[in-house]
């Protein structure tokens, strides 16, 4: 197998793992509020993320910024929880009626807030692409090929949960709001779970 090959296999199974709770708990916030019909938002959403953590993956892959290791496993939980917050804030009452005007998809504050926390959850990426990387000075290849595998994980776990929250919508007739509370619900109780147990250690 290619090098190439190799860091994508290695960035794909880095997210499509159960060891990756953090990050699937964090794209299940990211995608709560959101149903199958508005995959282009959750695209925009998707790669919104995708831009800011290959940022600070390669900025600190290269050694360009230091990474504070223990600092940035308690944050990625705050996102998730902020995130999960956010999703349940917006539901309200009762979830708002579409307007008739349709809404932008690319610049919108979900989007530009999913790449701040983008920042925080590619330096914990690195933390993984560094350990596999030993002492190599200039990765290249492998920091473009295991981001590649990520994002390609990502949009997996991403359309899993949309078609579970179609068959939730639509079979199950299960109303969109409540929905929207308990997928956010249950992001927030694994990412205090999550920050817990860091604090406990």
């Amino acid at each position: 197998m290619s090098l190439f090959l190799t860091y994508l296999k290695l960035g794909f199974l880095h997210i499509c793992s159960w060891q990756a709770t953090d990050h699937l708990t964090f794209l299940l916030a990211l995608c709560a509020p959101y149903v199958l019909a508005d995959w282009r938002r959750v695209l925009a959403l998707v790669t919104s993320f995708t831009i800011g953590h290959s940022i600070t993956l390669a900025l600190a892959t290269l050694g360009v910024v230091g990474v504070n290791g223990p600092l940035v496993e308690a944050l990625i939980p705050v996102t998730i929880m902020l995130t999960a917050l956010v999703d349940m804030y917006r539901a309200g009452p009762v979830l708002p009626r579409r307007p008739a005007r349709p809404e932008p998809v690319l610049l919108t504050a979900p989007n530009a807030l999913a790449i701040a926390f983008g920042l925080i959850h590619g330096l914990g990426f690195s933390n993984y692409l560094r350990a596999l990387l030993g002492a190599q000075s200039r990765p290249i290849t492998e920091l473009l090929s295991f981001n590649l595998g990520v994002e390609l994980g990502q949009l997996l776990v991403v359309s899993g949960i949309l078609l579970l929250g179609f068959v939730a919508l639509r079979v199950f007739r299960i109303a969109r709001r409540d929905w929207v509370l308990v997928t956010s619900g249950a992001a927030l109780g694994v990412a205090t779970l999550l920050l817990l147990q860091l604090s406990s250690r």
